[in-house]
């Protein structure tokens, strides 16, 4: 099957719509709303994402599948702990898969990003574990502030810390890219140590 371009525009939408429609929906209504509203959202940003591509990406189908799973619960229960406990599930689920493919020597980040990033398998190794301890870290991180703090604190927290640390983490990354870049091993005497 052929797949059609995604402009830039569509692809941030797909990823971004979701998570600010739930902030929106939140703050003109209640969190019981926003989450029916990123519910319905993140289905039609993948229905978007398989148009393009023919294929469902492995990291957001896994995300809708827990967005539906803890989203339905929420809103059949009217209990809002099962929404707060989605991040914290994602990020342990992302946590363990890195991992277990690190114990049977695969790395699941390199098969993401090779993509956009051309690592020796060093490169991806150490990546796989910053990514791994990153999850560990938001999950343990979502779990202290919904269990202590405020909704209203909780949902900032989701939209704008948790992408800000992301963002943050990933921009910490670039020397880790640069130094075991394919290009740059190639450019570089193999005697050099790091």
């Amino acid at each position: 099957m052929s797949t059609r371009k995604m402009h830039q525009g569509v692809k941030t939408a797909t990823e971004m719509g979701p998570i600010l429609v739930f902030f929106g929906f939140y703050y003109l209504y209640d969190l019981i709303t926003a989450t029916a509203a990123i519910m319905v959202t993140t289905i039609v940003a993948l229905a978007v994402s398989y148009y393009y591509e023919r294929k469902l990406p492995a990291m957001p189908l896994i995300t809708a599948i827990v967005v539906m799973v803890f989203g339905g619960l929420t809103l059949y229960l009217n209990d809002e702990t099962f929404i707060k406990l989605k991040p914290t599930i994602i990020y342990a689920l992302f946590a363990v898969t890195l991992g277990a493919g690190l114990a049977l020597g695969k790395s699941f980040v390199k098969i993401l990003f090779s993509n956009f990033w051309d690592l020796n398998d060093e490169g991806w190794k150490k990546l796989t574990v910053r990514l791994m301890l990153f999850f560990i870290g938001m999950a343990i991180a979502n779990e202290v502030i919904w269990r202590n703090f405020s909704t209203e604190l909780w949902v900032n927290a989701k939209v704008f810390g948790f992408t800000i640390a992301t963002f943050v983490f990933f921009m910490s990354q670039v020397p880790l890219i640069t130094r075991h870049g394919n290009a740059t091993n190639e450019e570089t005497d193999p005697s050099d140590s790091e």
